[in-house]
């Protein structure tokens, strides 16, 4: 297994105050950034998140790879952001390299709320109907120059050899029930209509919940579109085993087909009531489970040093094989 790779430049709040010196002295409604207070928030696999004042901040990549997909975010996510219904990370300052920085980084809001990744998925049933109009929302047709993602998106047979190296080699005891579900998703008929919009990275660290009086969670926010690309919607459909316990699954299920009934018979081979369409679903789900494997074993392969994603990636075999 392998841990998080190393940072190929070390972020910390004395870059970013050079950067924020630099670029933007003055944030309107938040006045002069050297008054505002910064530190660190998280360091994921690509970027670091620091915090500015109450309301903003700042996402900064620690390598190559993650700069690219920032600049992904900075041209696009403006964009989609005026069609969804709930909040995104859509940049306040695009900022661009300087002070001695090779790579762009954004002023973000900041966000209030939890991970929905901390929350216990009992309580997340009430995500489902929100999660499913989001990617209703998003899953429009997208444009040729949209971002392009190797590893998310496409048809699952080009990740059948990375696939099959992760599962000779996660610990899980029921590795051979992981296989079978991954080999159902690859016999799935393949995505047969345009290429759409999509987040990309639908795991439940990247949906922002709070508290509702109910004891359930609602969403606020989806975060880190890195990962923004176009395909197959199938990718951002294992949210329903990523997320979500066997209830709440079920319910998510249910709420993504009510938004494909609202839909109509139109462009999308799933769209409408006609037994065409009813096979199209059919085919939807079988690939979104194969997504969901592709997802989990990287999760499990790669999650040495992070105890709390290699324990996302044995819920999500757990749920996987639950459905068997």
């Amino acid at each position: 297994m392998a841990d998080r790779p190393a940072a190929e430049v070390v972020v910390d709040t004395t870059l970013v105050r050079r950067l924020l010196d630099e670029q933007c002295p003055t944030l309107p409604g938040a006045g002069p950034t050297a008054d505002l207070s910064l530190e660190v928030v998280s360091e994921g696999w690509d970027n670091v998140m620091l915090r500015l004042g109450t309301s903003l901040a700042v996402r900064v990549p620690r390598r190559a790879v993650g700069a690219r997909l920032l600049v992904n975010e900075q041209r696009w996510l403006p964009r989609l952001a005026e069609r969804l219904d709930v909040l995104v990370p859509a940049p306040v300052v695009a900022g661009v390299p300087g002070a001695g920085y090779p790579w762009h980084w954004s002023v973000v809001p900041w966000i209030d709320g939890t991970a929905a990744g901390t929350v216990d998925r009992a309580r997340l049933q009430g995500v489902a109907e929100p999660l499913a109009a989001f990617f209703g929302a998003l899953h429009s047709a997208a444009p040729a120059d949209a971002p392009v993602n190797e590893v998310r998106g496409g048809p699952l047979e080009e990740r059948d050899d990375a696939v099959r190296e992760r599962l000779s080699r996660v610990d899980h005891p029921r590795v051979a029930g992981l296989t079978a579900v991954w080999e159902a998703g690859l016999d799935a008929p393949a995505w047969d209509g345009p290429p759409l919009w999509l987040h990309g990275d639908p795991h439940p660290f990247n949906l922002v919940v709070s508290d509702e009086p109910s004891g359930e969670v609602s969403l606020r926010a989806v975060v880190d579109f890195g990962d923004m690309t176009s395909g197959d919607p199938a990718c951002d459909l294992a949210a329903a085993w990523l997320v979500f316990d066997k209830a709440g699954r079920e319910r998510f299920v249910a709420a993504v087909e009510r938004v494909w009934d609202e839909a109509g018979s139109g462009v999308l081979p799933h769209q409408g009531r006609s037994p065409e369409a009813l096979r199209a679903r059919e085919a939807l789900w079988g690939r979104a489970r194969g997504w969901a494997v592709a997802m989990g074993t990287a999760l499990l392969a790669h999650s040495d040093d992070d105890p709390t994603f290699a324990a996302l990636g044995a819920r999500v075999a757990d749920e996987l094989l639950q459905d068997d």
